[in-house]
């Protein structure tokens, strides 16, 4: 069961950290164009989706990527477990869950646009 546990805390810390280096780019983009739209004066902002997919070739995302599971792996193995819990599995849960949830959501409007 330890074996198990451990496991899981390798996965989740890669996945939610694979998470964080492809969303925090994404949110920052939806923020500054929310900004540049309400500017007096500017036109339109144009936004290309290609680019959020390039950015998982991009070697700084990997390095994101590389800082955040050792982050979250190094919190994962406190000895402290409210610490461990706030550090660790409130956040891995949760990025991973809005990850997922953005990924089913981008899924369910593929197939469903793709028939109309």
């Amino acid at each position: 069961m330890k074996m198990a546990m451990a496991y899981l805390r390798v996965v989740l810390s890669g996945v939610a950290a694979i998470f964080v280096a492809e969303l925090a780019p994404f949110f920052a983009i939806l923020l500054s164009v929310r900004g540049l739209s309400s500017m007096s004066g500017q036109g339109a902002v144009g936004f290309d989706p290609y680019s959020l997919w390039a950015g998982i070739f991009s070697p700084w995302c990997w390095l994101i990527a590389v800082v955040f599971f050792a982050l979250f792996f190094t919190a994962s193995r406190l000895g402290n477990k409210v610490l461990r819990v706030l550090l660790f599995w409130t956040p891995t849960l949760a990025i991973s869950t809005l990850g997922f949830g953005i990924c089913a959501l981008l899924t369910y409007a593929w197939m469903h646009f793709r028939k109309g």
